[in-house]
């Protein structure tokens, strides 16, 4: 039946009579933009519209008009925002997506509509392999891809045993056995903590001390972050067991987490240090447009879905129309990407590098993301051989 799904899909590209192209493109953008997790929705927008600025505010000569629309971190407000978008805006484009549960709840509703979406964060495992299709594309990676990294990083120091915490929704899972994937050492304990209300983590930490682990590996994004790290430090176990991590410290939780992230690594495709010249332009803008923020990956991802939909524009002169043609131009993933050049696999899941980060103090004592090492490079995430296409 997934197979079905695609095939379904991929028979639609072909068949489909021409939509007439409008006077504006139309994007919709779906995220989280109200509640606790609102900042991250918020810095993913502050970074679509820097992109939209740097664009000229058009693409192929046409205004670009974006439809924001609040998921609340629910996967039936997101399949019903999504819905709207394409039956009622009628929109060329959706892009955005934190969360992978609200994506994989929106999912059929943009394919079933020959709609592009473009995941600027989400990357179930479930969107690499079988539900793949010519009309998903992902700017940031598949969710196992960094914390498989941050496995290699593991092996590297001579880890020998560890102990893993993270939510139980879908990017929780796809996180922890990312690093499973990769670890060669022994994982002695496995908790999963409700999602996302759980933000006591006094009885996973006990659980850890006591499993005598050299280290732990833990994903919260968000608020949860912030709540895990300082209950980590509070408890102790700062001093006793090493704690590695992926996506719980990033540059809007830092300023929170403070000195408690000192030390503590972390693995990422995108960090703010990237020398390319436009990551640096990036960055910089970024900071002159939202004074006392720094843009996160998120953003950068954000970015990068707003560069990607207007090379599928420009391909087209604009005419939308034309899917296979834009589809095409999108699978070259030629444009100027915050990471660095990469390549698309076969199932639109970015092929990339994955970089070690740490948290530095600047010459004014302000904390901010390193880039240390790069880990792995050219990753390619393991379900890509699930996907129909080819």
């Amino acid at each position: 039946m997934k197979t079905a799904f695609w095939l379904a899909g991929a028979a639609a590209l072909l068949l489909a009579s021409p939509a007439l192209a409008g006077d504006t493109i139309k994007i919709g953008f779906v995220s989280t933009f109200s509640g606790p997790t609102a900042v991250i929705g918020n810095d993913m927008r502050n970074s679509f519209e820097l992109a939209l600025d740097h664009l000229g505010r058009k693409m192929a000569g046409k205004p670009v008009e974006v439809i924001y629309e609040d998921d609340q971190q629910k996967p039936d407000v997101g399949k019903q925002k999504t819905e709207k978008l394409v039956q009622s805006d009628k929109v060329d484009f959706i892009a955005g997506y934190i969360w992978s549960n609200v994506l994989l709840a929106s999912l059929k509703s943009a394919v079933d509509s020959q709609t592009f979406l473009i995941s600027a964060n989400a990357g179930p495992s479930q969107l690499a392999g079988e539900l793949c299709s010519p009309y998903v594309f992902s700017t940031s990676w598949q969710n196992d891809q960094t914390p498989a990294a941050m496995g290699l990083y593991m092996n590297q120091k001579g880890v020998k045993s560890v102990f893993l915490i993270g939510p139980n929704y879908a990017a929780g899972k796809d996180m922890l056995a990312g690093v499973k994937s990769t670890f060669k050492g022994e994982v002695v304990g496995e908790e999963y903590t409700v999602w996302p209300s759980q933000l006591d983590f006094s009885a996973e930490l006990s659980k850890a001390r006591n499993s005598k682990a050299e280290s732990i590996f833990v994903f919260y994004p968000g608020a949860s972050g912030v709540q895990f790290l300082n209950q980590y430090v509070q408890s102790g176990l700062k001093q006793q067991i090493p704690l590695y991590t992926a996506f719980t410290i990033d540059e809007l939780s830092l300023p929170l987490q403070k000195d408690n992230a000192l030390g503590v690594p972390g693995a990422q495709e995108w960090v703010n240090d990237l020398p390319n010249e436009q990551n640096k332009r990036f960055v910089e803008d970024y900071r002159k447009k939202y004074p006392n923020l720094r843009p996160t990956y998120y953003g950068a991802q954000a970015y990068d879905a707003a560069q990607l939909i207007n090379s599928a524009v420009v391909a087209v002169n604009g005419d939308t129309s034309k899917k296979d043609a834009m589809k095409a131009e999108m699978e070259k993933a030629n444009f100027k990407s915050l990471r660095g050049s990469f390549k698309y696999g076969n199932n639109h899941i970015p092929i990339q590098n994955f970089y070690l980060q740490d948290v530095v103090k600047d010459a004014n004592g302000e904390l901010s993301l390193k880039t240390v090492a790069t880990i792995v490079k050219d990753d390619q995430d393991r379900f890509h051989d699930k996907c129909p296409m080819k």
